[in-house]
């Protein structure tokens, strides 16, 4: 879930992206999975949904890892784009559960951007590659 205020609206990177109301200080916490908002799925999970709601899931879910579940942000933290030089991510050394933090303080008004290839064990297919 978001921990920070956010706002969805035009990217400049694809379509729509998650925006900071007000400045966020670089470490800052600003994103972690909450058991009971945020849900996990494993591939047989997903494979037994409605053929949208699958597509939904393999879409706007990230992939913990190749093979891993797939986790579908309760929030609007989905709409968060790719970018090779983000500022939010987590550090080297996080220990599990995983928090993003902002890695360089960022402004009120400037989109959230993250490094699928960081964490999403299917960065490759929504990135194109």
């Amino acid at each position: 879930m978001m921990l920070v205020p956010v706002r969805v609206g035009p990217s400049r990177i694809h379509g729509q992206g998650l925006h900071a109301v007000s400045p966020i200080h670089a470490g800052t916490p600003v994103w972690r999975f909450q058991t009971g908002f945020d849900r996990s799925f494993d591939d047989a999970a997903v494979d037994a949904m409605p053929t949208e709601a699958a597509a939904h899931v393999r879409w706007f879910a990230f992939r913990d890892g190749p093979g891993g579940p797939w986790i579908l942000a309760g929030d609007h933290a989905c709409f968060m784009n790719h970018d090779p030089r983000p500022n939010t991510g987590a550090s080297a050394e996080a220990a599990e559960p995983i928090v993003t933090v902002a890695l360089r303080d960022i402004a009120a008004g400037e989109e959230l951007t993250c490094d699928y290839r960081a964490f999403d064990g299917d960065a490759a297919g929504k990135l194109g590659q």
